[in-house]
């Protein structure tokens, strides 16, 4: 022990000075990790070369501990979860306007009394008396007109889910793979969008698998979670907490249904667990079969049950896919028979299938956007991204019911809503050659507008003059905000 810490919580790094760096040349030394000296050195012996760097906090000591050794299992991690400090970060992490549980508490009513709460939570957390309480279960339509099942937990269980995934992430951030990217601190869907650009236009793919798990969150069995849980987190307390969770069940129209498999989204916990049972069942599967068996390019990109594949050789494709179908069934989950498929994709595939007496390749869609096979001003593959056709078609939908519901809504309060839709669209799909997509959006929302003014008077004056000066005052021109893929990533890594 040296000034209350322990050995294990402390690192000597040397900083080495640099070596002469001329002409932006790399440095001709890195500098080196050493390990903490036998005896603890006097203050006369210590050179300003060395200097303690101090984990901050236990969180860091976690990370440090799971990257140390990758086989060790964590058998004390509950009382990181009910300190109150990471309990009430964890609430004011919270959507303040989410809707409310089945005990209709919101988040301003717990707040008014936030430290007798949260030191009231602590105290059940830490004699194990907290119960977890059932999700109520809502649906929103999906693009192909079915319905998705959404859980909302109480306001307690979502403070106590996201203070437990801020803890199991410093020891699962460490083993996740680099191609999974959903739900994970630091990583988007636009690093995932990155990916795929650039492993497709910098790896031989001439194949692109795209992968959908037919009702993911809904067919995780329980059993193979705990187990596959239990592989790094040993802590009794933190396993039953997580099966109060699973077994917690659903308030429906206002009865209770028990869930036998699968996590209800919409709580903190659900993608972290999800991510957990695809590492095993997928990602450590797929890499190593990568390493054993393909002879060609193989490359992955996964974002929560949304796959991308690109292989240099078809029959590795069909062979991949064969034995995927096998490995997901034996963990109760099963591929979509039409949201799973294959298509030749790849700088060669335009002349390929022009020889072939074909049309142009075959596109795919993943995290909506298409992906088209393209060609640069000079002339050089490249991976072209499009607003989905569905995903707009549905948005404009929704837009001109909401139109319809704000029809005597006064012009300023509907043109500040909808310079917010337009900006919101723009964050997300502004890529690099997309500006047609993003005009015709723009161009399709004003129309929606004019005729939502017109049917609000049977004598109405409003002209096509008089709406293109509102469009122009309040929808902004679309703009391209995000970089090219090969920009961000090498800022990233």
């Amino acid at each position: 022990m040296m000034n209350g810490y322990r050995e294990s919580d402390i690192l000597i790094v040397s900083e080495k000075p640099l070596n002469k760096v001329c002409n932006n040349k790399r440095m001709a030394e890195k500098v080196e990790k050493r390990r903490m000296a036998e005896r603890n050195p006097s203050k006369q012996n210590r050179s300003q070369a060395q200097s303690w760097i101090i984990l901050p906090n236990e969180l860091d000591r976690i990370r440090h501990a799971a990257q140390k050794n990758r086989e060790e299992q964590f058998i004390s991690l509950w009382h990181h979860v009910y300190d109150i400090g990471r309990l009430r970060r964890s609430f004011l992490k919270l959507k303040r306007n989410s809707a409310s549980g089945i005990d209709k508490m919101t988040w301003k009513e717990y707040g008014r009394d936030l430290e007798n709460n949260l030191e009231d939570l602590s105290g059940r957390l830490r004699q194990g008396s907290y119960r977890a309480k059932a999700v109520k279960r809502t649906f929103i339509p999906k693009l192909d007109g079915r319905q998705r099942p959404i859980g909302i937990p109480v306001l307690e269980d979502k403070i106590v889910q996201k203070s437990m995934v801020e803890v199991l992430n410093a020891v699962y951030e460490v083993d996740f793979l680099g191609f999974s990217y959903g739900f994970r601190p630091g990583r988007s869907q636009h690093n995932a969008l990155d990916a795929v650009v650039e492993a497709i236009e910098g790896k031989k793919v001439n194949w692109v698998l795209d992968v959908d798990i037919s009702g993911f969150f809904d067919a995780i069995d329980h059993e193979w979670l705990i187990k596959f849980v239990e592989h790094r987190v040993k802590d009794t307390r933190i396993i039953r907490q997580i099966r109060k969770w699973l077994n917690a069940g659903v308030m429906e129209a206002g009865e209770w249904c028990k869930t036998e498999e699968g996590t209800p989204q919409g709580g903190s916990a659900s993608p972290l667990l999800a991510n957990i049972y695809l590492h095993y069942v997928f990602d450590l599967w797929a890499n190593s079969w990568r390493k054993r068996k393909a002879t060609g390019d193989v490359v992955m990109i996964r974002y929560a049950d949304d796959i991308v594949l690109g292989f240099q050789y078809q029959y590795e494709l069909k062979r991949f896919l064969k034995e995927l179908e096998k490995r997901v069934g034996k963990f109760n989950l099963k591929l979509h028979p039409e949201k799973t498929h294959s298509i030749e994709f790849g700088r060669y595939a335009a002349e390929r299938r022009k020889e072939r007496g074909k049309g142009k390749p075959e596109t795919f869609d993943f995290l909506g956007f298409t992906h088209i096979c393209s060609r640069s001003r000079m002339g050089k593959f490249m991976v072209l991204r499009k607003t989905s056709v569905k995903k707009m078609r549905n948005k404009l939908q929704e837009l001109k019911r909401t139109l319809r519901e704000r029809m005597h809504w006064s012009i300023p309060d509907v043109g500040k809503w909808l310079k917010s839709v337009i900006i919101g669209h723009c964050r997300y799909y502004g890529v690099p050659w997309n500006g047609k997509s993003l005009t015709a959006f723009r161009s399709v929302l004003t129309r929606l507008w004019y005729k939502t003014l017109r049917r609000r008077s049977q004598k109405s004056r409003m002209t096509w003059k008089r709406m293109n000066r509102l469009a122009k005052i309040w929808l902004p021109i679309p703009f391209i905000c995000h970089p090219y893929p090969m920009e961000r990533m090498r800022v990233n890594t």
